[in-house]
């Protein structure tokens, strides 16, 4: 398979995958694709928060495939691009895939502490939010199954694993861009 300009970022929720794109985009000088505004835009445009609106994909499969195929089409056209998202890595194969891990109660914190995600996630708690995150967490990991008969939390799909528990975004875009560019080179 040949290797594309392509870094897929997967990872667990409120790992700083949006964060860590960004500077990538800015470093790399890279476009960047995101699956993730794309849902959270269909979940709002339904007036459904994020949860009830994983529930709503688990129903009507045909509109998380073409979310996913959404990312496999852009990247036959495209080049020198980040995508941001769950499957990314499944979706474009020839891509450098990275999956970007949490602490589940660090990550609980990012989320309830991110005003951007209020409009679909809003909890009166930290904890609220942390039980919705493994909830969602485990529903795609199943979704993901049933559909698509992929592991995304199995680690060997990906050429790279970091742990953002206690990076900076900074750190993390530094650890995969060496990475990358190694990759690249092999």
């Amino acid at each position: 398979m040949e290797k594309k300009n392509i870094i897929s970022l997967a990872g667990d929720l409120a790992a700083g995958k949006g964060t860590v794109s960004n500077i990538l985009i800015e470093e790399l000088k890279y476009g960047i694709y995101r699956n993730g505004e794309y849902v959270r835009k269909l979940a709002k445009e339904m007036g459904l928060d994020i949860s009830s609106f994983n529930d709503y994909l688990a129903k009507h499969p045909e509109i998380d495939e073409q979310i996913e195929k959404s990312a496999a089409e852009y990247a036959k056209e495209h080049d020198n691009f980040i995508i941001d998202a769950r499957l990314g890595w499944y979706a474009v194969p020839e891509s450098f895939k990275v999956y970007l891990r949490v602490d589940i109660d660090v990550a609980a914190k990012r989320a309830f502490e991110d005003q951007k995600r209020k409009e679909t996630e809003n909890f009166a708690t930290v904890e609220e939010q942390k039980q919705d995150m493994i909830r969602r967490f485990n529903q795609e990991n199943e979704r993901y199954f049933k559909l698509y008969n992929v592991h995304k939390e199995d680690m060997s799909n990906y050429d790279l694993v970091v742990d953002t528990t206690d990076k900076t975004p900074q750190q993390v875009a530094d650890i995969i861009k060496e990475e990358y560019f190694k990759w690249l080179q092999n």
